[in-house]
């Protein structure tokens, strides 16, 4: 019975914590920026902002698999050799 209280303590703590808003770095650096320095306006803006968060999403998740293919691809070839 302990392992199963245990088990659902965790899916409660996993529970809460998806329920909170995520903030990624740029904008947690944003609001720091903001609170330090009010006047501070941006030297540059961004090339390419996707029209939603969906498409933001998806570009982030094939630039990950794209990046863990090259890892995995360079270390397999690293190991063929030795």
């Amino acid at each position: 019975m302990k392992p199963f209280k245990i088990l659902l303590y965790l899916l409660f703590l996993i529970a809460i914590s998806s329920a909170q808003e995520w903030k990624g770095a740029d904008e947690i650096a944003e609001e720091t920026i903001s609170e330090l320095n009010p006047h501070y306006e941006p030297w540059f803006s961004p090339v390419f902002e996707p029209p939603s968060g969906e498409i933001e999403s998806l570009l982030f998740s094939i630039q990950a698999a794209i990046g863990g293919f090259l890892i995995g691809y360079f270390l397999g070839r690293y190991d063929r050799k030795s």
